[in-house]
């Protein structure tokens, strides 16, 4: 997936889980190498990969795990109109930020055209059984970049629960999903970054069991003559979102929806975000620019997660 993970666990008074499970690091990367097989655009041999190499516009056979996926994937697509979408691959590779390592530049607008029409959540299927997925169009490629990691902090959290582990701390590349409680017999604590380089908290998050992601445009970017290109690009117009929306946090208890959530309203900015925040009864926090500095906004559900101030 490109980045790091973390998995904390509290011990039980007078236990050692690694006692009781010695294999369990190597256990946990095993579940991330069969999610990295199935849905990682970066290993040419996945099933990702060979479904976008496949030119065939029948049915194509995947795990039920990577249909799953989709599967939500296009249920939030649907919510939002088309502001999430995984078929964003090809706009991704075009502006840089993808697999086919092109350099950070502006697309002239015949490219830029051109890519737009193998662009279309409605040119994806899905079905769960047999579980296959089917492309309308040839060149229509996917790329789960924006809730596979979610699924994956999911799919350990699940494997650490089939064990009896009541309390653990899941992170992958800023994605959490916490349950019980921390070393100091607490809720744990779940950091929001301020969104630029420096670094720092703006809020923190304190809660026993759910799941936490965050989707910003501060960190993967590029800038040509004074404007600032987002990693983030909104399959609907084919370019870089340029909303002031800086950061938003999800919380769920899922971890893969929490993940999808979060890149559907940074893409639809403030206003339409929130409201599909408000209208899915998400708990939803918006760091948003105005005038050099940064204002928030939430739902009314998420602010009964927050800490004290002090």
């Amino acid at each position: 997936m490109g980045t790091r993970y973390m998995v904390k666990i509290t011990n039980a008074p007078g236990t050692n889980v690694l006692d009781q499970y010695p294999d369990l690091a190597q256990l946990l990367d095993a579940i991330l190498d069969t999610v990295n097989q199935q849905m990682s655009t970066w290993i040419p041999s996945s099933e990702i990969s060979r479904f976008n190499d496949s030119p065939d516009t029948n049915w194509f056979s995947v795990s039920k795990d990577l249909a799953c996926v989709v599967n939500q994937a296009q249920t939030v697509s649907e919510w939002s109109n088309g502001a999430f979408d995984i078929t964003i691959m090809p706009l991704v590779n075009l502006w840089g930020f993808g697999p086919e390592n092109r350099n950070m530049l502006v697309p002239d607008e015949q490219e830029l055209s051109e890519r737009l029409q193998w662009i279309g959540w409605q040119k994806l299927c899905v079905r769960a059984n047999p579980p296959a997925l089917k492309k309308s169009i040839p060149q229509l490629t996917i790329d789960l970049s924006a809730i596979a990691k979610g699924y994956g902090v999911d799919r350990l959290a699940i494997y650490l629960d089939g064990l009896g582990i009541e309390h653990y701390f899941v992170e992958i590349g800023g994605e959490v999903r916490v349950r019980g409680k921390n070393h100091l017999d607490q809720p744990w604590r779940v950091g929001i970054s301020v969104p630029h380089s420096r670094g720092g908290l703006q809020k923190i998050v304190q809660t026993s069991r759910a799941s936490i992601a965050t989707s910003g445009d501060y960190y993967n970017y590029f800038e040509i003559d004074g404007e600032r290109y987002s990693h983030t690009v909104d399959a609907r117009t084919g370019r870089p979102i340029t909303h002031p929306l800086a950061s938003v946090t999800v919380v769920d208890s899922s971890c893969m929806m929490a993940d999808a959530y979060a890149t559907a309203i940074n893409v639809l900015g403030p206003s339409a975000g929130m409201e599909l925040a408000l209208a899915k009864e998400l708990n939803a926090f918006f760091i948003i620019r105005e005038n050099n500095r940064f204002t928030e906004k939430m739902t009314p559900s998420f602010e009964q997660l927050l800490m004290n101030e002090k």
